[in-house]
């Protein structure tokens, strides 16, 4: 189903992947055939909406394209195996793109998931949970209370969905949680700033992080529910070390320099709000009249309503 039903684009307004549909109309196509092509390890498996690239031993990342049009998973993912447990990271938008990342699971490790986790209520990255438990038993489910409480609460209702919630196990909103998946420890650190639910998941061997929507690459991102100076302020201290393997919410998998550059871009928000607020323009207007300069590469920028909301965000912070 690459294109989605009146119901689902409505359902999808709610998160994320509102800016992704559009970004389907408003991406040039070579734009999107380069962000489709950067690839950082081998590619295991792959379709319309996105691709599986082995980045580290039983460690898979999946990086979703729905630039051309398909929103089967939308929002970035991923697989880690240890020797007794598999985990699947994110729900994503839809229950099959849940199911196809459950079955190139136990494809690669021979294991149907035995843990889920997801990082936070926006849709794209839960409404399809549901879609663990099709075709093997539902994994153990594990998210903060905000994202089980907002999750149900701010869509339409979705039998599958509230189900699936049902059995979760909640984390530890203040500090560290390890899972143990067999001779590998899984360390889930909260955070907040893209929502008050954040959650990442670290790996030390080898070093990698998957950052949710904390993190972008190449796509403007999202100020929905954010608190623009607490974002900022958790994205500087995901930095790590410069081997660290970044793996965004949505964008390609990148380096040290890419999160860089996307903390550019998060004080370049900043600072041209901060001008449009002391010349007295109202957030639309500001926003209306502003673009990222090219210094900072090429970004998505999905429609300018988009920009908007991050002016919005911000002003909402400041006051006015």
């Amino acid at each position: 189903m690459p294109n989605p039903t009146r119901r689902e684009f409505l359902v999808e307004t709610a998160s994320c992947a509102r800016h992704l549909a559009l970004a389907a109309a408003f991406t040039p196509a070579l734009a999107r055939a380069a962000w489709a092509r950067r690839t950082v390890g081998p590619v295991v498996a792959a379709e319309p909406f996105g691709r599986l690239e082995a980045i580290g031993a039983n460690v898979w990342a999946l990086i979703s394209t729905p630039l051309g049009g398909d929103f089967t998973t939308v929002s970035n993912g991923g697989i880690i195996a240890g020797k007794d447990g598999v985990l699947v990271y994110e729900g994503l938008t839809r229950p099959a793109g849940a199911k196809w990342l459950a079955e190139r699971a136990k494809d690669l490790t021979g294991k149907w998931p035995t843990h889920a986790l997801v990082s936070h209520y926006h849709g794209d990255h839960v409404n399809g949970i549901a879609g663990y438990g099709d075709g093997g038993p539902m994994p153990k489910l594990h998210l903060t209370a905000n994202t089980w409480e907002r999750s149900d609460k701010n869509q339409p209702a979705d039998e599958a969905r509230s189900r699936a919630l049902g059995s979760a196990i909640m984390l530890d909103p203040t500090s560290e949680t390890k899972l143990d998946l067999g001779g590998r420890t899984v360390r889930v650190i909260p955070h907040a700033g893209h929502t008050a639910s954040d959650v990442v998941v670290l790996l030390d061997d080898p070093p990698i992080l998957f950052g949710g929507d904390l993190i972008w690459n190449g796509m403007f991102p999202n100020y929905m529910d954010c608190v623009p100076t607490l974002l900022a302020k958790t994205v500087r201290g995901l930095r790590g070390p410069a081997e660290l393997l970044y793996v965004p919410g949505h964008g390609a998998l990148g380096k040290q320099s890419d999160l860089d550059r996307y903390v550019s871009v998060l004080d370049e928000v900043e600072r041209a709000v901060r001008d449009a607020k002391s010349k007295g323009l109202t957030a639309a207007a500001g926003a209306a009249a502003y673009k990222l300069p090219a210094t900072l590469g090429e970004w998505t920028l999905f429609n300018p309503s988009f920009m908007e909301t991050a002016f919005a965000a911000w002003y909402k912070e400041l006051g006015g």
